[in-house]
């Protein structure tokens, strides 16, 4: 690739870390991250090794050790990543690195596809690393060489921080050629900063404050200099703006004659160059994403800001900058049309999982739930979930209800996807083994990590270049974590489920149901033929409490008979099964 192209910041920061000489990459799949190893492992970058890992917190401990090895790392993961990623972020900081290791943390303002809204820009000053923000796809290519290059010289990791826009939007990359990392691949023994005992890392403790004022001169210097991290655009004197990543095209767009100090690293901060900035312009405000981090470290320096009035709440966008800050009608384009349909997301036609939480709400279980396209199980009409907290965070949630109720506590069950449960669960299962717990666990095992896009995992049979590999059995490893009580039952077949469960709770000590069934969706997952609704269906609506795209009303009355698109259905039965009159049948029956 040499030409001009559209890229998504993803499939850029991909691009980019080939070409900055990457040899390994690897990081757990979240939106908006994901795509980022998956360009890596698709593209035509053989030099490259990509690989998903478990969890976060062990893609960057194998990261930490391909750094400690020589060679440049990538390890990325969504924002919630992090969290699970920074008990290795803190020490790696006062370890430092030999190849350079850059952690790309996707955030997720306004919580498209998130449990949370974070902004990790925190993190940059509560480790003490840089932390560099691109604006456009090209930037996120080139912020990659520029990256890995301050990590070698300043014996840090850094963090590239992205939001879901600058994730999944796509603008022009020129690319450039593959650079290699002057530093030479091999481990070497170096204790004393590498082995973080408390008589090490008091002595890399000082390090560390020392890099600090290093990475805040830098800042200081290479404003409109290089490495050109950020940059003054002088226009109007009236109004100043410091901006950064998304929301520097959001205030181009709805204020095209302000003068504007574009941060490109965004921690530490350029202060004096800051200060000097704001002599410059009559009124100086600072447009960001999310927290006001940088507002607040700026006017901490004694820099006088005027507040915009913007939410620290979701996303931003060019009218909310021009209705807060104001500047006539210079904004470019239209609002959308309102009166758009809402969509709400649902699980697929032939989901593994909806038989699933039909039968949990039929038996009244109180069901914690975890991350994961079950999820959707909160929503109507299946309505069968009553905790989501994050990753692992189910099989913890039941023990708790059941340790702190007692004999009174309800039904529970815990309910966790494969990938989720490998990420995080497994600890679960064995906390509760230890203390005796009365819980039962539901292990939904469709073959894959569906939610973000069907990426392998240690049960899926494939890694992340589709290629086969060696699947993970959920039975002995459960039985090894101490349960006794393990059985499989098909997500198709609600009355084993159902009898499955309820044998579950007469047992004392936990309990796990391995509901094994292909996500629908993958391309070898078997369908059956599609069903249809007879005459004798009376219009009860049984077969809708499911929530299947599939079934629908012929008309609007609340008792019009049911019809079954054929070209949405595949043939999983669970509607027939729960019809009181039997009258869904497959194709071609006679009844």
């Amino acid at each position: 690739m040499s030409e001009c192209t559209l890229l998504s910041g993803n499939e850029a920061i991909a691009l980019g870390a080939h070409l900055a000489g990457v040899h390994f990459a690897t990081g757990y799949p979240g939106t908006p991250s994901t795509e980022i190893l998956e360009a890596l492992a698709q593209g035509d970058y053989e030099a490259v090794r990509v690989q998903w890992s478990i969890n976060e917190k062990v893609a960057l401990e194998v990261g930490i050790g391909a750094s400690l090895a020589g060679r440049r790392t990538l390890v990325t993961m969504k924002h919630v990543g992090v969290n699970v990623a920074a008990d290795p972020l803190m020490t790696l900081t006062y370890m430092g690195v030999k190849g350079g290791l850059v952690l790309v943390t996707a955030d997720d303002p306004g919580m498209h596809s998130s449990q949370n809204e974070q902004d990790n820009r925190n993190y940059a000053r509560f480790a003490k690393i840089p932390v560099l923000e691109p604006s456009d796809s090209q930037e996120a290519c080139d912020m990659m060489n520029t990256a890995f290059e301050l990590s070698e010289r300043f014996d840090t990791p850094v963090l590239l921080r992205t939001t879901t826009r600058i994730s999944h939007s796509k603008t022009p990359v020129t690319p450039g050629q593959r650079t290699e990392s002057p530093v030479e691949p091999g481990f070497t023994k170096d204790p004393s900063k590498s082995v973080m005992i408390p008589a090490y890392a008091r002595g890399r403790r000082l390090v560390v404050e020392e890099r600090s004022g290093q990475l805040a001169k830098l800042a200081e210097e290479s404003v409109d200099a290089p490495p050109h991290l950020s940059r003054v655009e002088m226009r109007s004197p009236d109004v100043g703006i410091i901006t950064g990543g998304i929301a520097y095209q959001y205030v181009r767009e709805a204020l095209p004659d302000a003068s504007i100090f574009k941060l490109g690293m965004t921690y530490p901060l350029p202060m004096e160059a800051i200060r000097s900035f704001a002599q410059m312009v009559d009124r100086l405000y600072v447009v960001e994403e999310l927290d006001p981090f940088w507002e607040t470290e700026i006017s901490a320096a004694g820099i006088e800001v005027t507040p915009t009035g913007l939410s620290s709440v979701g996303e931003l966008g060019a009218p909310a900058i021009l209705q807060t800050i104001g500047a006539g009608d210079s904004i470019v384009g239209a609002e959308p049309a309102g009166g758009i349909p809402v969509r709400p997301p649902v699980l697929c036609p032939g989901c593994p999982h909806r038989g699933v939480f039909f039968t949990l709400r039929r038996g009244g279980y109180a069901v914690t739930g975890d991350i994961g396209c079950y999820s959707l199980g909160v929503l109507p009409p299946l309505e069968a979930m009553h905790t989501c907290i994050c990753m692992g965070a189910s099989v913890g949630a039941a023990q708790g209800i059941e340790k702190a109720l007692g004999e009174d506590a309800p039904n529970t069950v815990a309910v966790i996807g494969d990938s989720t449960f490998l990420h995080s669960g497994m600890t679960g299962i064995a906390d509760a083994f230890f203390n005796g717990s009365n819980m039962t666990t539901l292990i939904l095992d469709n073959y894959t990590t569906a939610m973000t896009g069907h990426q392998g995992n240690p049960t899926a049979g494939y890694d992340v270049y589709r290629s086969e590999a060696p699947r993970l059995e959920f039975e002995p490893l459960v039985r090894g974590l101490g349960v006794d009580d393990v059985v499989r039952v098909n997500p198709y077949d609600m009355q084993a489920l159902e009898s499955a469960l309820k044998s579950a709770q007469e047992t004392r000590g936990p309990s796990v149901i391995i509901v094994e069934g292909a996500c629908a969706l993958l391309p070898w997952a078997e369908h059956s033929p599609p069903y249809r609704v007879t005459d004798e269906c009376i219009g009860c609506g049984m077969c809708l409490r499911l929530g299947c795209p599939a079934l629908r009303r012929k008309g609007t009355g609340k008792r019009d008979q049911v019809l079954i698109a054929a070209d949405l259905c595949t043939g999983c039965g669970l509607c027939a099964q729960v019809c009181p009159q039997s009258a869904i049948v497959t194709e071609g029956d006679d009844q």
